[in-house]
């Protein structure tokens, strides 16, 4: 499997699930993602997966400093509506590394180990997503926001070209390649695209 190489260099993000520990699936339940476990599951990288990891990253580092986050003990606060624009995107990656969940999660063992309504929408915050630790409250809020980041103006010439079916496979291979390009100055450039407030 090949992909731009940039992806191993993004931070990985190492998590405890109790869950995972409970039935021996990983040991001392230590579970790592990495961007390249998102895209996998998302199917692509872009500009919001890239976001909703780097996203998902900061916040919690912001909510549990020094700790390793405890993944299940999270409540996940999204502003926008479920079915708006990228937001189920975004909410997918949140939910595969937080385990948090609107309905669909897994429902628990005798009241324990609960992903279900961990995940809700449409909230009243100050800012794009909220991170809340359920045992002591404290949160954390990012947005994300990669419009200082443009893509190289050649990118919107060669997609109209894709979308229109007369690329050649050098200009197909040169528009993956721009779109990339443009994720991984994302990544290079974190502290321009995410503001944290801690609350």
């Amino acid at each position: 499997m090949n992909y731009p190489i940039f992806f191993n260099n993004v931070q990985s993000i190492k998590l405890q699930d109790p869950l995972s520990d409970f039935l021996g699936t990983f040991e001392n339940g230590i579970v790592e993602f990495s961007y390249l476990d998102v895209v996998k599951s998302a199917g692509h990288s872009c500009p919001t997966v890239a976001g909703a990891y780097i996203t998902t990253l900061k916040g919690l580092e912001a909510l549990y400093k020094d700790e390793t986050p405890t993944r299940g003990n999270i409540i996940v606060s999204i502003k926008d509506n479920m079915q708006e624009g990228v937001t189920g995107v975004i909410a997918n990656v949140i939910t595969q590394i937080t385990g948090a969940t609107e309905l669909s999660g897994f429902k628990g063992l005798n009241g324990k180990f609960a992903r279900d309504n961990l995940m809700n929408f449409n909230a009243d915050i100050n800012g794009a997503v909220e991170f809340k630790r359920l045992d002591n409250n404290k949160t954390v809020t990012v947005s994300y926001d990669h419009s200082s980041i443009p893509g190289n103006p050649n990118m919107q010439g060669l997609m109209g070209k894709l979308m229109q079916g007369v690329a050649t496979p050098e200009e197909k291979k040169e528009f993956g390649r721009l779109w990339q390009e443009r994720v991984e100055a994302i990544f290079n450039n974190i502290d321009k695209v995410i503001t944290v407030k801690e609350n």
